[in-house]
């Protein structure tokens, strides 16, 4: 099983990014995936969820209106447009899959819920 995070890099406030996450390893058009992202000196944080036909999807609060998950399950990937980036949303960013079906709202942003992580793409937004 394999997740890669990719696409993070530096943006001024108010920016854009799209961040992708490309699996192998498994059968990707079974599992629902989560994004989570870790700030320096912090926890690690449920950014999003998107089940495996997009049908349910789970934003924090505080990324609500400004990012979009989606997925391609043609293409074992899964996107979050981010928008209207804030300074507070530094942070490293990580892809997992939910193992299982869809999580009871509110687990999706446990971490523990997760059997799988990529590694991070890091995302810094500063002027």
């Amino acid at each position: 099983v394999q997740l890669q995070a990719s696409g993070g890099g530096l943006v001024q406030p108010g920016g854009s990014l799209r961040l992708s996450c490309a699996a192998s390893g498994f059968s990707f058009d079974r599992y629902g995936i989560g994004w989570f992202r870790q700030a320096p000196g912090k926890g690690r944080e449920g950014v999003s969820y998107i089940s495996v036909s997009g049908g349910r999807i789970f934003y924090a609060n505080s990324v609500k209106g400004r990012f979009t998950v989606s997925r391609e399950n043609a293409k074992d990937t899964v996107y979050l447009q981010m928008n209207s980036l804030k300074v507070e949303d530094t942070a490293v960013y990580f892809c997992a899959r939910y193992p299982g079906s869809n999580p009871i709202a509110g687990l999706w942003a446990v971490p523990s819920q997760y059997d799988s992580w990529g590694q991070g793409t890091l995302v810094t937004v500063s002027s």
